[in-house]
Parts: C-alpha cells; structure tokens; sequence
C-alpha cells in the first residue's frame, strides 16, 4: 500500500512539474514574441512619423513657394491685376465646391473673417506706436450675415 501510494505521488509530483515547465516555456515564448512586436510596432511607429513629418514639410514649402510665386505675379502691374483675379476666382470654386450651397458673398464674409484675423495677428506684432486703433480696423470690415 505504502508503495502505490508512493507511487502515486511521484506520477503527480512528476505531471505537475512536466505541467509548470511546459507553461513556463508557453509563457516565455510568448513573451518573446510579444517583445518582437512591440519592437517591430515601434519602429514601424517611428518611421512613419519621420515620413509623415518629411512629407508635411513637403507640403508646407510647396504652399509658401505657391504664395511666393502669386505675390511676385500681382507685383507686375497689368499682368499682377489679371492673375490676382483669377487666383481670387480660383480660391472662391474650391470654397464653393466644399460648400456646395455657399454664395459669393458667404465666401467674402468669411474671407473678411479670417483676414481680420490674420490682420489682428500682424498688427499685435507692431509696436504700439504703429498700431492703429481697433475701431479703425472694425470700420474697415463690411457687415455680414451670419446663419
């Protein structure tokens, strides 16, 4: 009897360890893997943000030297009028194409919007000698109609 019941917990000490190091291998190998991907994942991360950051960089000198070219274009007198129209015209059918439903005048207020905007933030560098009055500045912008 002794020994059947030696023997037994010897085939259950022996089944539990087989059990503990296969799930510590299992669990090691898994552990590798998952290291290996996030690995892999960081440096898939990394690389499309440098390539997304080349790429807006991209973008960003190809709209400054655009602007460049159309100011130095409207610097030529007769040539500069007729090219500051269709630029104006050009910007006001991709305006109206993303707002299907828009009217010219929709479009200059919101242009005069952010005009004044941009105006605000070039006269905020001044010094404040050369700064005008805000009154003149509203004075300058027409009414609009807002919905």
């Amino acid at each position: 009897m002794k020994i059947l019941s030696l023997l037994k917990t010897t085939t259950f000490l022996i089944w539990l360890t087989a059990g503990m190091i296969s799930v510590s291998i299992g669990t090691s190998i898994w552990a590798v893997q998952a290291t290996f991907a996030v690995t892999r994942l960081a440096t898939e991360a990394a690389s499309t943000t440098v390539r997304h950051r080349k790429e807006l960089s991209a973008t960003v000198m190809r709209l400054k030297a655009k602007a460049r070219l159309k100011r130095m274009v409207t610097m030529i007198p007769l040539a500069g009028l007729a090219a500051g129209a269709y630029f104006e015209e050009q910007e006001y059918q991709e305006w109206l194409a993303e707002n299907p439903n828009g009217t010219r005048s929709n479009y200059l207020c919101e242009l005069a919007a952010v005009s004044s905007e941009i105006i605000e933030e070039v006269l905020v560098g001044l010094p404040a000698a050369m700064q005008p009055a805000p009154v003149t500045i509203n004075s300058m912008i027409p009414p609009c109609e807002t919905d």
